[in-house]
């Protein structure tokens, strides 16, 4: 079966166990329409980038399964439905990644270039000479 990975975004008035309790509403579908739910993670609560039906943050969920794509749509399809998300957000991947994503990865594990590493740029003390 295919693998996917789903983001949920939920509204920023929910309680932290009715947001978890999405996470398991969603995932018991993919299990109903053949599917399973590999890993899950709650993010928490978080900034969006641009405000969604007023609000400017929302619960972020993270999905990882192996389901077939009709069980994907019927999830999706239910998450447009359901009041409480505002945005989901479905990926199909090659294969999943072993241990937590990238967003509960603490900054020293990502391997990110250190803080104040500029790389190659120049110094910005240094001008150059226009003609």
């Amino acid at each position: 079966m295919p693998l996917y990975e789903h983001v949920l975004i939920a509204r920023q008035d929910l309680s932290n166990t009715q947001a978890e309790g999405l996470i398991e509403h969603f995932s018991t579908i993919l299990a109903d329409n053949g599917g399973k739910v590999v890993d899950h993670e709650y993010w928490g609560v978080r900034t969006l980038a641009y405000k969604i039906n007023k609000n400017r943050k929302g619960h972020y969920a993270f999905l990882r399964s192996d389901a077939p794509s009709a069980a994907v749509q019927e999830m999706e399809r239910l998450a447009r439905l359901h009041d409480d998300v505002m945005r989901v957000m479905t990926v199909r991947v090659d294969e999943h990644q072993e241990g937590p994503s990238v967003q509960m990865q603490k900054r020293e594990e990502r391997g990110d270039r250190p803080r104040g590493d500029r790389g190659d740029r120049a110094d910005r003390g240094e001008r150059r000479e226009r003609n």
